[in-house]
């Protein structure tokens, strides 16, 4: 077992989890960005695979990270990601909740609120762009998570039956 790597995995994402406003999948693209591009851990392919496997299974959102952490260093890898990840963030939240209810009705906290908001759904927009740019490779792929969108956006079509409109043209060779 290569320390080095879990001391980088441990350092990379305990800074991660100071970031994971709106939880782990508004950091898909900087996870995508240290993961793929920096150390070169894992290709686009890998990465997008890893986030399907993580979203398939029960479970809280932010098993991507542990799914990392296993395929770059097995399970103590899973282990130590997941730890990294949850650990710093969830002693901050703990004492900032303490001090947070004593200003409840000051006009910072409101901003601060208002202010994070926009934040987070921008962040989780660029999670889903990196998403699709590493997972789509062909018109075919892009025109389906185009459907998928404009479905998802003008209807109330319950995401599993579109999961299963995907499948299925992924298993007639359209994709």
């Amino acid at each position: 077992m290569n320390t080095s790597v879990l001391a980088e995995l441990a350092r990379q994402f305990s800074l991660l989890s100071f970031l994971a406003i709106g939880g782990v999948n508004a950091l898909i693209p900087e996870i995508h960005r240290r993961v793929v591009e920096m150390e070169h851990w894992m290709t686009d392919a890998d990465f997008a695979q890893a986030f399907a496997i993580a979203q398939a299974a029960p479970g809280p959102n932010m098993l991507i990270v542990s799914v990392i952490g296993w395929k770059v260093a097995g399970v103590v890898g899973a282990l130590v990601t997941t730890a990294a990840i949850c650990v710093p963030s969830s002693m901050l939240t703990f004492a900032v909740a303490h001090i947070w209810g004593r200003f409840r009705e000051a006009q910072l906290r409101a901003a601060i609120q208002y202010g994070l908001a926009p934040v987070t759904v921008g962040l989780v927009l660029a999670s889903g762009y990196v998403l699709a740019r590493t997972a789509d490779q062909t018109g075919a792929a892009f025109a389906i998570t185009g459907a998928t969108v404009a479905v998802t956006l003008a209807t109330r079509v319950h995401p599993l039956l579109l999961l299963a409109v995907g499948a299925a043209l992924g298993v007639a060779g359209f994709v």
